[in-house]
């Protein structure tokens, strides 16, 4: 899609504004920002002393990527962006490093617009900001001034579903993929595993804003790249820990049948996994199979195999 770039202007100023009291995300923390203070997204602050950058993003890694979704990488790589910081402390992160262990550097708001450049110059299909929604308005901004000299690529908002509406809205008209997780639909298991008890609440409203906003996700082209639309992916877990059915159920009656579900099976104990004696070990052929046989039983048919091989499974 192309930009309005009077739109997103508008937008990134009001984003940028929001920041003295931060509500971009459910825990709302209502800290100023803009003052350099640091709410529970952490970036450097939350593991370290001294104080946010305002005009930067604590920033891990760019470049191509070839291990996201076929339809997002084609030929020339999904143009990836890493933010550090989260605003979920999952226990079993498998980029806890970034997320949670402070890794990264601070980049002014002008590098990032580069970075964006860079990347549509390098031939990517589109741009695929990671976990971007505590720097929502830093990557507006950014936007505003890579748009002004040809930025055009599609903007893929990756994030891991613990999202306010009100950011969404903000979005409309500026994203063009949104692709969240779905992580869980019990709110014990998401306050036990995530520390957002909310986290379902929240994640379903999101997905039903993004689906209005964006559609079911469209392709184009012999390699089928995607260019709008919304990609869900769902983590099985372990003992059925992310509530699989109950989320099949859902995308399927309160979104669309034609949804596009990554129903992922690389889960593999990471980071403070232990303390869960059921996150100890990966899933079994069996609880994947069964996990796509959700899908099938309320309708969904895009984005997983039907039947597939378990070798790669422990």
């Amino acid at each position: 899609m192309r930009i309005d770039l009077d739109v997103l202007k508008e937008r990134t100023e009001i984003a940028w504004e929001s920041l003295r009291a931060c509500a971009l995300c459910p825990r709302k923390c209502g800290v100023d920002r803009l003052a350099g203070k640091i709410g529970y997204c952490g970036s450097r602050g939350r593991w370290g002393n001294g104080e946010a950058e305002p005009e930067c993003v604590y920033f891990s890694s760019a470049g191509p990527h070839f291990g996201e979704e076929t339809c997002l990488v084609g030929r020339g790589g999904s143009g990836t962006v890493f933010f550090s910081g989260c605003n979920l402390s999952c226990m079993f992160c498998q980029n806890s490093e970034i997320s949670q262990g402070g890794e990264g550097i601070w980049v002014p708001i002008s590098r990032l617009a580069s970075i964006f450049l860079s990347l549509q110059n390098r031939g990517c299909h589109n741009l695929n900001i990671v976990t971007p929604t505590h720097f929502v308005a830093h990557l507006l901004r950014a936007l505003v001034t890579a748009t002004g000299i040809g930025f055009r690529l599609p903007l893929v908002y990756n994030c891991g579903g613990y999202e306010s509406v009100e950011t969404i809205q903000l979005l409309d008209g500026i994203v063009d993929i949104y692709m969240p997780d779905f992580k869980y639909t019990d709110p014990k298991i998401a306050k036990e595993l995530s520390a957002a008890p909310d986290y379902p609440q929240y994640a379903k409203a999101a997905l039903k804003a993004m689906h209005r906003q964006v559609g079911d996700l469209r392709t184009d082209g012999p390699a089928g790249t995607a260019t709008r639309g919304l990609l869900i992916r769902h983590l099985v877990l372990p003992e059925n820990l992310a509530g699989t059915e109950e989320a099949m159920r859902f995308i399927a009656e309160e979104i669309s049948t034609e949804s596009y579900v990554n129903i992922m099976d690389q889960y593999r104990p990471c980071h403070h996994a232990w303390r869960r004696p059921a996150l100890s070990r990966s899933i079994t052929a069996e609880e994947y199979q069964a996990a796509v046989d959700a899908a099938i039983r309320y309708g969904l048919h895009r984005g997983f195999p039907r039947k597939r091989s378990y070798s790669a499974l422990w």
